[in-house]
């Protein structure tokens, strides 16, 4: 940690809602540059759910940064290498690129590493690295089992942010947790990385989140089975067909395949476990019976894209899911989100340094709402569309993202200018500094 006073420095705590990947990556970015940051999380431990599992070139700078990114061989993960849409009747390719040309792509800039290759890690398994590097290279602090209910510091003026948290006892089901107390803990700034069903955002906006629900129902597994040894299958692959559509993409070296697909919106989670057999049966290549594959993870979600009105408002922040959704075809939920930490970081920082004012925080709204809106917004809808689209023998021809991956096939320095084109997600706040 860097040494500092804190009596000198414009503020001296940051308090982080949410202990999911984007608040723990804060934390540990904050923490890193000095600054002192409190977690508080509703759960007596990490969320367990199969969720995002790959991170996207826009945001392996912040993963770098963090001293993250080296750990995760050794935790199982790997880098993707090659990404493929293929037909759903023969599981051939539609078009396809080459990832591991960004191996040493991030010398075009000044990022904090030059291999910008995807990140492949089931999230449970990266929040325990982000978890064990904030208590133990930091001493960071987290309190569990806090039911934030109310947040203040919106008001103009205001010379501290805090929350209520009520404090849970009982056993370790949620829903039946009692309360032992409410507490009130102060910070200068709050930040909300507390997901889609936000309080802090609640207590910004109410309801208000704009934006849609798809009316789609997608089932998360993380599964073994042998798509590449039996079927040439790439690291990622999309298969598109309108009701059938699938991805399968490899997360960890060890072969667990994270395999995302599409359901009848509207049953039961039972009916859904029903009639997973035969969903693999129908969809998957082999079309295998239950004993040749092995399911760990299964969880139905819905899809939506929202955004909140502002990401600031007073001394309460917002970031990730908190702040925005969008589907999860691309993986820009989870890179949007680490992209939103590690600009908040820049500006957090030039504060706590002297070469910036709060107002580079309303910047951070700003900048952050527009990209939202102009590239994960429109970039992950459009993800969606192509793979569940209802005429796939037709959709090369319609779609200017697959024919430039046909064009970029052997090309080298054009696959890796189309992938780096991904960049634009990011937003260089240093650049507003003023010492």
């Amino acid at each position: 940690m860097a040494e500092t006073s804190t009596s000198a420095r414009p503020f001296k705590k940051v308090l982080i809602v949410g202990a999911g990947p984007s608040g723990l990556l804060l934390a540990v970015l904050l923490s890193k540059h000095g600054i002192l940051v409190h977690i508080v999380e509703a759960s007596h431990e990490l969320d367990q759910q199969p969720r995002a599992a790959h991170y996207g070139p826009p945001a392996i700078p912040e993963l770098a940064r963090a001293g993250i990114i080296d750990l995760l061989p050794e935790s199982g993960g790997m880098r993707l290498n090659s990404m493929s849409w293929r037909r759903f009747e023969d599981h051939t390719r539609v078009a396809g690129f080459n990832g591991g040309v960004l191996r040493d792509a991030g010398s075009v800039e000044a990022f904090a590493t030059e291999d910008l290759r995807t990140a492949c890690l089931p999230m449970q398994d990266l929040d325990a690295i982000l978890l064990d590097t904030f208590l133990t290279k930091y001493n960071g602090q987290i309190s569990w089992r806090h039911r934030v209910t109310n947040v203040g510091g919106q008001e103009n003026g205001s010379e501290k942010a805090w929350v209520e948290a009520e404090i849970l006892t009982g056993g370790l089901d949620m829903t039946k947790a009692t309360v032992a107390e409410t507490v009130r803990l102060e910070a200068d700034y709050v930040v909300g990385c507390d997901g889609a069903q936000s309080i802090v955002r609640k207590s910004l906006f109410g309801n208000e989140y704009p934006g849609k629900t798809w009316d789609a129902q997608i089932i998360a597994t993380n599964t073994y089975y042998d798509f590449a040894g039996k079927f040439d299958f790439d690291d990622a692959n999309f298969i598109i067909h309108p009701e059938h559509f699938f991805m399968a993409a490899k997360i960890t070296k060890d072969g667990l395949y994270r395999v995302t697909y599409g359901e009848t919106p509207g049953l039961t989670l039972e009916q859904y476990r029903e009639r997973q057999p035969w969903k693999f049966e129908t969809m998957l290549p082999g079309h295998p019976k239950p004993d040749e594959y092995k399911i760990v993870n299964f969880s139905p979600y819905r899809m939506h894209q929202r955004c909140a009105p502002k990401f600031r408002v007073g001394r309460v922040l917002l970031a990730s899911d908190a702040a925005h959704l969008c589907n999860p075809w691309g993986g820009l939920g989870i890179t949007g989100g680490f992209v939103d930490v590690g600009g908040l970081v820049d500006c957090f920082t030039g504060i706590w340094d002297g070469r910036a004012d709060e107002s580079i925080l309303d910047l951070y709204s700003e900048k952050r709402i527009e990209k939202y809106k102009t590239i994960i917004d429109v970039v992950s809808s459009e993800n969606f569309r192509r793979v569940s689209d209802s005429d796939p023998d037709s959709r090369l021809s319609r779609d200017e993202w697959l024919q430039l991956c046909k064009k970029a096939e052997g090309d080298v320095e054009f696959t890796k200018g189309l992938l780096l084109g991904s960049m634009d997600v990011r937003y260089d706040f240093t650049q507003h500094y003023t010492k």
